[in-house]
């Protein structure tokens, strides 16, 4: 089967052709990714009216170059995906919008992909992995613990209370002077500094249940910026260093214990699957790695260029409900809001309501 895909939530517009199923190793024909980085760092963070204009602008050239260098024509497409949200409701709609379009006149089926859910199937693209699988999803709007059992069944063990992760380290960037986007930032100048030298919180750390909450964090790294006053290169890379060390212990603990509770729910994980923006970072990846070494477990990790929002995840999310039979009709409605696992608890904080 081959795919198209389509991915406008945030502030990349991106189309991607994907070939597999039936028995068929999964391929990208084509990943085409344009970056709205550069028309939102003036703001220090994504504008929802501009990302919408750029998507609009944008998108159709995106398609045609997508399909151009996957050497495909639309006759031989057999569906199309649009992330359908969660997101920026303006990027939505455009994606959502061109999808329709596209799948009525070449007479395709239409599949509205979760955003998160694009994220959380991108490793089974890139390797054989079965289910269920524990899953951490992290990003800049979303951050959770998740059973994953099947396409389509996901099982909230753990949310954010308050900031999302991503988030986290924008604003701890923010902070420090360090631009938008931030987590590359703290993560390259993390690199040479002391982790050691500034004491940061670890919150959550041993409590029960396997929530996460960043925003004392947050504040602490802003004490101690205030603290010094003006920090001079030293003191930003060991700010750094200390938060980021502070963030992979509380990773490490609260997926211990969702493990834990998966174990207890589901039996036996076949991978700690790390996904979203947040996982391209590779010092998280290592604390990760090791957690899971010392659990028995694989960690299993789309490459860093799969971790951001991409058309190609989307394509294989549809791809793998197509093969199910799940459909949509024409008349999906583009989503701000939509969890994937609608029966958890409501709770406060990023990656519940969205």
């Amino acid at each position: 089967m081959n795919l198209l895909g389509i991915e406008t939530s945030c502030d990349e517009t991106s189309a991607a052709v994907i070939s597999g199923g039936n028995g068929a190793a999964p391929s990208i024909l084509s990943n085409v990714v344009l970056s709205q980085v550069d028309i939102h760092q003036p703001y220090e963070g994504v504008v929802p009216e501009i990302a919408a204009r750029a998507h609009l602008s944008h998108i159709d050239r995106i398609v045609a170059q997508a399909m151009d260098e996957a050497d495909i024509d639309f006759a031989a497409l057999d569906g199309i995906a649009v992330a359908g949200g969660p997101g920026l409701i303006g990027g939505v709609i455009v994606g959502v919008m061109t999808a329709k379009a596209i799948a009525a006149v070449h007479k395709l089926a239409f599949l509205a992909v979760n955003h998160l859910e694009g994220h959380a199937l991108t490793v089974r693209l890139t390797q054989d992995l079965e289910f269920p699988f524990l899953l951490l999803l992290v990003s800049g709007g979303h951050c959770q613990l998740l059973a994953v059992t099947g396409v389509g069944a996901y099982h909230r063990l753990g949310t954010t209370l308050d900031d999302a992760l991503g988030e986290a380290f924008d604003k701890t960037a923010k902070m420090l002077g360090l631009g938008y986007p931030g987590g590359p930032q703290v993560e390259l100048r993390a690199k040479t500094g002391d982790a050691g030298r500034f004491d940061l919180p670890r919150p959550m750390r041993g409590r029960p249940g396997c929530d996460f909450s960043f925003s004392g964090l947050k504040t602490a790294v802003r004490r101690r910026i205030e603290k010094i006053g003006a920090p001079t290169d030293t003191d930003i890379d060991d700010i750094c260093a200390a938060f980021q060390c502070a963030v992979g212990d509380v990773l490490a603990d609260r997926a211990g214990r969702a493990l834990d509770i998966f174990e207890r729910r589901f039996g036996d994980p076949s991978a700690l699957v790390v996904a979203g923006g947040v996982a391209a970072n590779q010092y998280l990846r290592g604390q990760l790695s090791n957690f899971a070494a010392a659990r028995g477990l694989e960690l299993a990790a789309p490459p860093p260029d799969l971790c951001t929002d991409n058309g190609a995840m989307i394509a294989w999310a549809g791809l793998e409900r197509l093969r199910l039979g799940l459909t949509d009709g024409l008349d999906f409605a583009p989503r701000p809001r939509w969890p994937l696992d609608p029966n958890a608890a409501p709770a406060m904080g990023a990656g519940v309501k969205a």
